[in-house]
């Protein structure tokens, strides 16, 4: 019988070597991970972008089902295609400069920002209403509300990791005070745990309920399971957001979390908050912050808006189901359905169209 890492503390996975398993600290030191689009890549993109547009007929939904191909990008694509690699099997995050979205329309922005993405990956599903194009600002809601997500609201998001392979952010404003962008590595928050506390380390290898907010797939219940960590393939996946392993609490099927589980999330919560870990940047209008989800994860901290509409924090953000990615552990499925690489990921509901919200 196959030793069982989450029973057995002295069975858990080896510690976790290679390039995602890093320090903040070290990062921070190094600008290898930005790159800056020159003049003759911004003139490619936006004549892929006018190209695209000047086709006719709904852009937003013509959008929706965008491919590399309907995008050409000559010059560029061979790069992505590398950035591509270095998320899924390198450091696990990057930073693009210089989209130009100073000068373009909030349909001009969408489309640089999709087609780009197209060079990584197939959009994915954000919500219930099927938008593959999410807009991430403060709609004035509070997370108390069993029925909000946090990136709706102007609060601390905590470090987490979201039903896709890839996450891509794309600046179009800035906040007037916060909203800085934190990741760490979960490999090197498991490496931490293992070597003081294998015992919570274990803990976090057991399945814990994740409340859906309301975003309910036909046939399933208002809460999936799936473990903080898991290891599948001589892989260590993660998947986490400790708000909604909370709330799915408030759900009388959904199992108890015990004193220790408990204990093994406020430690790896403490971890991620450790400035020695993580990394902090703040994203300026026309970055754009992909992230490999099941290596690293995300934050924003909490922020203060300009007073003028046209002013206040506003990302895109891209969901992303990427070629080459790694395979899933069976448990997935109940969050991801279908765990086919490449086509796989997004929120599925009972009557979702997908569509490009502009």
């Amino acid at each position: 019988m196959t030793p069982d890492p989450a029973a057995d503390p002295a069975q858990l996975p080896p510690p976790q070597l290679g390039p995602a398993a890093w320090l903040g600290a070290e990062q921070a030191a190094r600008s290898d991970w930005i790159e800056t689009l020159d003049d003759a890549d911004i003139a490619e993109l936006e004549a892929a972008m006018r190209a695209f547009i000047a086709r006719g007929g709904d852009v937003a939904a013509r959008l929706g089902g965008i491919t590399a191909d309907d995008f050409p990008l000559p010059r560029l694509g061979p790069r992505l295609r590398a950035l591509r690699a270095q998320l899924l099997q390198g450091r696990g995050f990057a930073l693009l400069r210089r989209l130009p979205v100073e000068r373009c329309s909030t349909t001009e922005a969408a489309t640089l920002f999709m087609g780009l993405g197209a060079h990584l990956g197939r959009a994915r599903s954000q919500n219930a209403q099927g938008h593959v194009l999410g807009h991430v600002r403060d709609l004035g809601l509070a997370s108390s509300d069993p029925h909000v997500r946090l990136y709706q609201t102007s609060e601390r998001q905590t470090f987490h990791t979201d039903s896709c392979d890839i996450v891509g952010l794309l600046c179009l404003q800035e906040a007037r005070r916060g909203g800085d962008s934190l990741l760490v590595s979960a490999l090197t928050l498991f490496n931490e745990l293992r070597r003081t506390c294998p015992d919570l380390a274990a803990r976090l290898l057991r399945p814990m309920a994740h409340d859906r907010r309301g975003e309910v797939p036909a046939g399933q219940q208002p809460f999936f399971m799936i473990p903080v960590l898991s290891w599948h393939a001589q892989a260590l996946t993660v998947f986490y957001q400790r708000q909604y392993v909370d709330s799915a609490q408030r759900f009388e099927a959904a199992p108890r979390l015990q004193p220790a589980d408990v204990e093994a999330l406020d430690a790896f919560d403490a971890l991620a908050e450790d400035p020695r870990l993580h990394l902090r940047m703040r994203l300026a209008p026309g970055d754009i912050q992909f992230v490999h989800n099941h290596v690293l994860l995300h934050d924003r901290t909490a922020f203060e808006d300009h007073a003028e509409p046209q002013r206040r924090r506003h990302l895109l953000r891209l969901w992303l189901a990427a070629p080459g990615a790694r395979e899933l552990p069976p448990a997935f499925a109940a969050r991801y359905g279908a765990l086919t690489v490449g086509d796989r990921g997004g929120i599925v509901v009972p009557g979702m169209r997908l569509t490009v919200p502009l």
